[in-house]
């Protein structure tokens, strides 16, 4: 299938232009009839340069609004129509007078929005579809604003519980490069003089470190730079991503808070794609997709195959290991009371609260296991400068 451009005349010799999909350009003229449209021009569209997708906030406003707007009752093209004329910023503005124009011009909801995949989450023009299908919109949009607001605050959490260990443990490093560069050196030749060059083991020890402080750095930075280029090409790939997420998952506390998050989103999304009358093994692999997770999608997509060939979900996933079995049981027992959707809700709900409690034990280890690393290695480095007088003082007693 292709988009054809066309520029035609309607019944009342009203010029109209927009785009139609269709398997040829006959078969793009023939729809073009069929809507008794008089075509002056029809080719074939240009494909869009590929563009960067909107920011989370700004999508945020765009579907809040939506949401008013149609909860209004305001017909989906004319809603477009009036946020494109408040919307701020021209990129959005064109991006939303676009679409109105499609849908317009005869294009569905569904391919207006895969048309410019790049620029929305996934799965949002199959969302917008089914809610005018099935004449609950507003409410789809705003179970959609709670599923980003709910990535939103997890993101957040995972970067607070790791943002303020690494700002000390950024100046720790400058300040012990700073003492072991500028002030330790100063130190050697007046403890060779005093102990006659017999320095103990410890000392030593600090005093070729210091010597190295410059090389050590750029080792260490050799390494990241190699952690970088492996991560780069674990990513690259379905198993290397789901390797990578298999070491993240084994650390203590942070695998935890990863595993929470991850059947959080999962949750939220699924609880959205059933809103919208997805069946359950399309859900399953939506959902992953959703999240994120490869290890997520490649056990959805087991179950989703299995639920496909008659197999029961909790029989089916017997062999996940991700997928907890509680998670599995409440879709269940959500499906067969016809609460799937308040279900997935609660579960959604009962893993960001464990996010949270992750993120609270992982702020209380972080922070004081880097300050007794930090305040141990520099007590040390005293103790070593400080070591050789003790031994002098306590010879002369």
């Amino acid at each position: 299938m292709a988009i054809f451009e066309y520029n035609a005349l309607t019944s009342t010799d009203r010029l109209m232009k927009g785009t139609v999909e269709a398997a040829s350009p006959q078969e793009a003229a023939e729809l073009l009839k069929e809507m008794k449209l008089s075509v002056n021009l029809l080719e074939k569209a240009k494909p869009e340069r590929s563009k960067t997708a909107i920011g989370r906030n700004e999508f945020l406003l765009f579907n809040q609004q939506l949401a008013s707007i149609t909860k209004a009752g305001i017909p989906l093209e004319r809603g477009l129509r009036e946020l494109s004329a408040d919307i701020g910023s021209r990129k959005m503005r064109k991006l939303v007078t676009d679409i109105a124009d499609d849908l317009e011009g005869g294009m569905s909801i569904e391919k207006a929005f895969e048309k410019r995949q790049k620029h929305f989450p996934p799965l949002y023009g199959r969302i917008l579809k089914a809610g005018v299908e099935t004449g609950r919109l507003s409410q789809m949009l705003t179970d959609l604003n709670r599923h980003i607001e709910m990535s939103n605050q997890t993101r957040k959490i995972i970067f607070e519980a790791t943002a303020y260990p690494a700002v000390i443990l950024t100046m720790a490093a400058v300040i012990i490069s700073f003492v072991y560069i500028m002030i330790i050196p100063k130190f050697v030749t007046v403890l060779k003089e005093m102990t006659g060059g017999e320095l103990p083991q410890l000392t030593l020890l600090m005093f070729s470190i210091a010597q190295n402080i410059i090389p050590f750095w750029i080792s260490i930075g050799a390494l990241v730079a190699g952690a970088i280029i492996l991560n780069t090409l674990l990513s690259a790939t379905s198993a290397g991503r789901r390797f990578k997420e298999s070491f993240l998952l084994n650390i203590p506390i942070i695998g935890r808070l990863h595993h929470s998050s991850i059947l959080a989103k999962m949750a939220e999304s699924m609880a959205v794609m059933i809103a919208a009358g997805a069946d359950m093994p399309n859900c399953l692999r939506l959902s992953a997709d959703a999240s994120g997770s490869e290890k997520l999608i490649y056990e959805a997509a087991f179950l989703a195959e299995q639920i496909e060939n008659g197999t029961n979900i909790m029989q089916a996933g017997q062999f996940c290991g991700v997928i907890p079995k509680l998670f599995l049981y409440s879709v269940q027992l959500g499906s067969q009371r016809n609460e799937l959707e308040d279900n997935l809700h609660s579960l959604a709900q009962m893993y960001i609260e464990q996010v949270r409690c992750s993120q609270a034990r992982l702020q209380a280890a972080l922070l004081p296991v880097m300050l007794i690393l930090v305040g141990g290695f520099i007590g040390i480095t005293v103790f070593s400068i400080f070591l050789p007088m003790i031994k002098i003082i306590t010879s002369l007693m």
